[in-house]
Parts: structure tokens; C-alpha cells; sequence
């Protein structure tokens, strides 16, 4: 009986110790397991400041750029509550990415416009020679373009049977016996010679030697010089027919071509200084006196017009000039100006890219903005931006490059 007590006794021990050891390990197990659970909780996640969807729970280098991969902040604004699309970098990348900003604010507004043209003549001063009788040129006394002619001076000889056939008709109406139907003849016959320009000198010449000539001298109706010539000696030329082009060059006109974006800024009375190659190392100076009203439809320009005094000769038509105009945008001049780096285009929208000093590391939005027009080495933003505000104005396209890698706002994805 003793026997059996005490083996019962040793059984019940066994198994106590057993269940001792048991539960230990269980609770051993769990405990460890909180602990890993808690431990795996404090884990640092390491990511890379150019590429962030890079993202391991180790220290290294980044398998797509190389750097150095950073903590990726855990309570960062940025990444938690503040802006899902900014863009985040550390002073490393900034560094080398070549990063520069610049604190925005109202700058000069004075837009600088460069225009092209040249010299022709002004057309105010410019005749044209016509013919008016028809006939043969026996004689042209003016060889080529750019001879000098004064008012009066004989140009051309024409041999014209028309005008024979009205002298002669003069000659009758002289020689008519009714006194009453003469006086009425002679003074038609006067009448259709003067219209063919003979003068009364020359009328009176013919009743005082009573002898018809079929020849007659074309005279220069303006002094000046000719620009165009359209005759030969021994053509047959019809009546009304131009024949010479002449144009007093002793004032020109400057005319330069604007596009239609700087016409806007170009009015009436602005000064315009312009050079020529063909008179190196000297400028000169034009007030706008004309713009034209209608653009051309292939250049999309307008014609901006000065006038010119020529009388010493130096301008010459079709000489080529360079031109420059300041103009003053006063309904600017409360606006942002940036500078052209700073601004990321795509056709359709332009972005610029805000810095936000709220932040520990370099942290970078991006901003829609509205340009106005482009200056010399900038744009004024008309909306988008305040004054005070820090932009990119280097390296904005590394940032960018950056948020699209992360797929987030861009210039090429809104």
C-alpha cells in the first residue's frame, strides 16, 4: 500500500514539474514575441533623397542613384500630415544637384524689344512717271536706277502719232472760215492737247510756226531720284503706262517689323535707337510716327514707321537695321518678376518650384503660376506667387525629376 502511495506521489511530481516547464516556455515564447513585435515597431526605415519610393530597413546605398540612403524622417510634415506631393531632399542632394534659390519680389519691369528692318523711300515724296500719249521712245535721257533728275528736266522723247493727229487737228480749227465754229474748234483743240500734257507754251508755239510735230518731250514732274525704271529706248508704250518711279530721298523712312506679342508695348511717339551694319560705330535715334493697322499674315508682323531726315545722303533704301525700343510696362509694375530659370514650361501651363522653411530637411512645392510678358532675363508672374516667397531658380528640373520618379504632382502630371 505504501508502495503504491509513494509511486502516486512521484507521478504527480513528474507532472508538476512538467507543467511547470511547460507554461515557462510558453511564457517565455510570448514574451519574446512582444518583445519583437515591439522591437520591429522602433524600426528605422531608410530611404534615398532622390529616389523615394527607395525604401529597406537597413543603412546603404541606393540601388538606382548610389547616395547614401537617409532616415526617412518618421514625423516628418512631408511625409505625414503636410503636403503628400513635396518633395523632400537632403543637403546632400541639394548640393548635388546644384540647387539655388531666390527670394521673390518686384523688379524692373522695362521690357527691352528688338526689332529689324529697313530704309525705303518715303512714299509721300515718290512720283511716278506716266505716259500720256501712246507711242515709240525715240529718245530716254535717263540710262538706270539711282539718277538724279530735276523737276522739269526732259526724261524721255516720245514719237506719237495720237498727238500728231491732235495738233493737226489744232491746225485745222485755225484754218476753219466761219469765225464763230473756229473760236469753238481752236479752244477744243487746245483743251485735248493740254490733256495729253503739252503746256500753253508749247500751244502757242504750234499756232505761231502753224506746223504739228508727232514727237513729244516727257518731262520730270518732282525733283529726286529714280528707283525704278521700267523702259527701254525704242519701246512701244501705252498711254498711262508708268515709266519711271521717282522718290526724293532728303527724308526716308525707317521701317521696323514688330511681332504681334511686343506690339502691345510699342505706341506712337516712343523712341526707337537703331544701327546699321552699313555705318559701323554709329546710332542713331526715331520717334514711332506710324504703326501699321493690319498684320502681315505670314510674318505676324506690324510695320513700326520713322521718319527719317536723309539729306546728307547716308540712308539708303533697302539698307538692313537693328533697332531697339524700351519699353516701360506700367501696368506691371506691381507684379512678381522671376527669373526665366526659375519657371519649368510645357505648352500648356507653367510651374515654379516654392521652398517651405518649415521644415528641418529642404522640402520643395510645386506651384502653377500665370506669366505675364518676358523680359530681357525674366518673366513677371501676374499670379501664383507673393512677394517673399523663396523659389528654385537652378536645378528646378532635378526636383521635378525627383517628384515624378515618386509619382507625385509634376510639370508633366497635374
Amino acid at each position: 500500500m505504501k508502495k503504491v502511495i509513494y509511486k502516486h506521489i512521484i507521478l504527480v511530481f513528474v507532472v508538476s514539474v512538467a507543467a511547470g516547464i511547460l507554461l515557462g516556455l510558453l511564457f517565455t515564447k510570448c514574451t519574446g514575441t512582444e518583445k519583437g513585435h515591439s522591437h520591429h515597431g522602433e524600426d528605422t526605415v531608410y530611404t534615398c533623397s532622390m529616389d523615394p519610393q527607395v525604401k529597406q530597413d537597413h543603412p546603404g546605398k541606393c540601388p538606382i542613384c548610389g547616395m547614401d540612403l537617409i532616415p526617412a524622417g518618421k514625423g516628418s510634415k512631408v511625409e505625414n500630415t503636410y503636403d503628400p506631393n513635396a518633395v523632400m531632399m537632403s543637403e546632400e542632394a541639394v548640393a548635388l544637384a546644384n540647387i539655388e534659390t531666390q527670394i521673390v519680389g518686384g523688379g524692373t519691369t522695362d521690357k527691352e524689344i528688338r526689332l529689324f528692318g529697313k530704309i525705303e523711300p518715303n512714299q509721300r515724296l515718290q512720283q511716278t512717271q506716266s505716259a500720256y500719249v501712246e507711242g515709240r521712245i525715240e529718245a530716254l535721257h535717263i540710262n538706270a536706277v539711282g539718277d538724279v533728275v530735276s523737276k522739269g528736266q526732259v526724261l524721255a522723247v516720245i514719237y506719237s502719232p495720237t498727238l500728231y493727229a491732235a495738233e493737226q487737228e489744232l491746225l485745222a480749227a485755225l484754218n476753219f472760215p466761219d469765225g464763230n465754229q473756229r473760236g469753238t474748234l481752236i479752244a477744243a483743240a487746245r483743251e485735248k492737247l493740254m490733256l495729253l500734257n503739252i503746256t500753253s507754251a508749247q500751244i502757242n508755239e504750234i499756232i505761231r510756226k502753224r506746223k504739228a510735230s508727232p514727237y513729244m518731250a516727257l518731262r520730270a514732274n518732282t525733283s529726286g531720284t529714280v528707283v525704278e525704271k521700267n523702259i527701254n529706248q525704242g519701246d512701244y508704250v501705252r498711254q498711262g503706262q508708268p515709266l519711271l518711279k521717282i522718290a526724293n530721298l532728303g527724308k526716308v523712312w525707317a521701317v521696323f517689323q514688330a511681332y504681334e506679342r511686343d506690339l502691345p508695348f510699342i505706341h506712337k511717339g516712343a523712341t526707337i535707337h537703331f544701327t546699321s551694319e552699313a555705318l559701323p560705330g554709329k546710332q542713331f535715334t526715331g520717334v514711332v510716327s506710324f504703326i501699321d493697322p493690319v498684320m502681315n499674315a505670314q510674318s505676324r508682323t506690324a510695320g513700326v514707321r520713322l521718319e527719317i531726315d536723309n539729306g546728307s545722303g547716308v540712308f539708303k533704301p533697302e539698307m538692313i537695321l537693328t533697332g531697339n525700343i524700351a519699353a516701360n510696362m506700367k501696368a506691371y509694375k506691381n507684379d512678381i518678376v522671376v527669373p526665366k530659370s526659375a519657371v519649368l514650361w510645357t505648352g500648356k501651363r507653367s510651374v515654379v518650384y516654392v521652398k517651405d522653411d518649415t521644415e528641418e530637411l529642404p522640402v520643395f512645392l510645386l506651384r502653377r503660376v500665370v506669366l505675364g510678358p518676358a523680359l530681357a532675363d525674366g518673366y513677371v508672374v501676374t499670379e501664383g506667387l507673393a512677394e517673399g516667397e523663396e523659389i528654385v531658380t537652378n536645378g528646378a528640373f532635378a526636383i521635378d525629376a525627383s517628384a515624378q520618379l515618386a509619382g507625385k504632382k509634376s510639370m508633366m502630371n497635374e
